[in-house]
């Protein structure tokens, strides 16, 4: 089935640019690591993520040497590609290398490590029906298709992922597509359907768990684009970036059973949609447990170019009450930013770091975009203005931040001219991060971390922990019995590195 990709809802389809932020920026050192060739990738639009091995892995929507001849994509159809945290990057796969793209084609999102070791990720088209897949690839790059979408009629299984996959305390991996699903509706164009949520085993067993614009005028929201998040409750957080009470997009929460409740319809104001329209990310869990995100539109910021609603940065608890903390363009210039249409991440100095498409100091053209920082109270600081050389050696940034164990935060830039990988350092120290975040006494647990060999101990809330160091840059460990919820320590020749966030022990 024939799908076109809505481009309006892409930002490489923004021509706006406003220009750093006037405040004076902190100690913060940039870097860029690597500029993608095409054989490599472009465009990467989804987070990195960093894996037990100690790199990151990513993918780039187009690029590669794919010539796998499908229905929307006859080359250069997307890749895989890992970069260690110096600046070695080595292109692992090319979509659409099989015949008619079974493999997949255009991975929008970014890869979730699996507690199997694989990773596992989305392709918007290609597949058995052209309509997008799951895939898992291994760290080497050996790459198997998963699952494909559109498989059952009229794409009730859904049709287009762009989001993330996650993995739940079930074990299961959830996401999102764009389209497809139960509810066919003239609303979200071809194919019918507004969009799904749905879970998959890592063999490949798919379970739709809820399809959109199941209610009248979509008020429970259409197209979600982005990946989910699960809550400490249990139940599963995300947005969608159209539908809702005032078609501006939601942010909504939904049981494991399927259970729906619209938390939040944006544009509730009215035009200028002063709490802020199109949510194109998902949300982060913070550590005071509420709930963070962006609008890539919205709020009264008026951008310098177009004249258009410029994004902001919104907090929101799990009963639904939202805050909007920031609104892009509010400096004179859009010298803060604009068009945010990346999600956040909260770094171990309990700040949250997120990105713009546009905007900041001295940029040209029509692309630029900045990095910057918030505090859970609204404060933001410029810490990086892209597009401030000649040339535009590296603009617009897409995907969320990461920050690695070593403290660093990374990510990319999405120009269609200058796809870059980039590191960005904030002075924050190494930690741990543990891989599942929760689990029952006795789970098996993957603590990343960096020049982790030698260590001489491993507690789960001060409970000492059976362990084995697998490598300099993961240790497996065994929840303890008598372990309570809290950060997981471990002791190297350098110190007592502590969890990014506490693992919370399952009953």
């Amino acid at each position: 089935m024939e799908r076109i990709i809505n481009l309006a809802r892409r930002p490489s389809a923004v021509f706006a640019l406003c220009a750093a932020v006037v405040a004076a920026m902190p100690a913060a050192n940039f870097k860029t690591l690597f500029t993608l060739p095409n054989a490599d990738g472009r465009y990467p639009a989804g987070a990195l993520v960093q894996a037990t091995n100690g790199d990151l892995y990513g993918t780039a929507e187009v690029g590669g040497s794919g010539q796998g001849g499908g229905a929307n994509c006859q080359a250069a159809c997307g890749t895989v590609f890992k970069i260690t945290p110096g600046g070695k990057l080595t292109p692992l796969y090319s979509f659409c290398t099989q015949p008619n793209c079974t493999d997949g084609a255009y991975p929008v999102a970014g890869l979730a490590q699996a507690t199997n070791g694989d990773l596992y990720g989305t392709t918007e088209m290609g597949g058995a029906n052209d309509d997008g897949t799951v895939f898992k690839i291994t760290l080497g790059g050996k790459l198997t298709p998963v699952y494909s979408f559109c498989t059952q009629p009229n794409c009730t299984d859904g049709a287009g992922p762009s989001g993330a996959l996650i993995q739940a305390a079930d074990g299961s991996l959830y996401g999102t597509t764009e389209y497809g699903g139960a509810n066919v509706n003239g609303y979200c164009g071809s194919p019918g359907g507004c969009g799904t949520i749905f879970k998959i085993t890592s063999s490949g067993t798919l379970t739709t768990v809820y399809s959109f614009c199941a209610q009248s005028g979509c008020a429970d929201g259409a197209v979600p684009m982005a990946a989910l998040v699960q809550g400490t409750d249990g139940d599963f957080y995300g947005t969608t970036s159209g539908g809702g009470a005032y078609g501006e997009g939601t942010v909504f929460k939904m049981t494991a059973h399927g259970a729906l409740t619209t938390l939040h319809s944006f544009c509730a104001g009215g035009i200028p949609c002063t709490d802020g329209a199109d949510p194109t990310a998902g949300l982060i869990q913070a550590t005071d447990g509420n709930f963070y995100g962006t609008t890539y539109a919205g709020g009264p910021g008026v951008c310098v170019i177009n004249g258009s609603t410029c994004g902001t940065v919104f907090r929101i608890s799990a009963t639904g009450a939202l805050t909007t903390l920031y609104n892009f363009c509010s400096e004179n210039g859009c010298v803060d930013g604009s068009y945010p249409y990346a999600g956040l991440v909260q770094a171990t100095d309990g700040n949250l770091y997120g990105a713009t498409y546009s905007g900041g100091k001295d940029a040209v053209g029509t692309t630029g975009g900045t990095l910057f920082k918030i505090t859970t109270a609204g404060a933001l600081t410029t810490l990086h203005s892209f597009c401030t050389q000649r040339g535009c050696p590296s603009a617009g940034p897409v995907a969320g931040l990461v920050q690695d164990t070593n403290g660093a935060l990374y990510g990319t830039t999405a120009n269609s001219g200058y796809a870059t990988v980039f590191r960005l350092s904030v002075g924050l120290g190494t930690f741990v991060e543990t891989l599942p975040t929760s689990g029952k006494v006795g789970t098996t647990v993957r603590i990343l971390g960096t020049n982790l060999v030698g260590a001489t101990s491993v507690k789960f809330n001060g409970t000492p922990a059976k362990y084995t160091v697998a490598s300099a840059s993961e240790i497996i460990a065994t929840v303890p019995n008598g372990a309570t919820t809290g950060k997981v320590e471990a002791v190297i020749s350098s110190g007592t590195l502590s969890s990014n966030v506490p693992f919370r022990v399952l009953p």
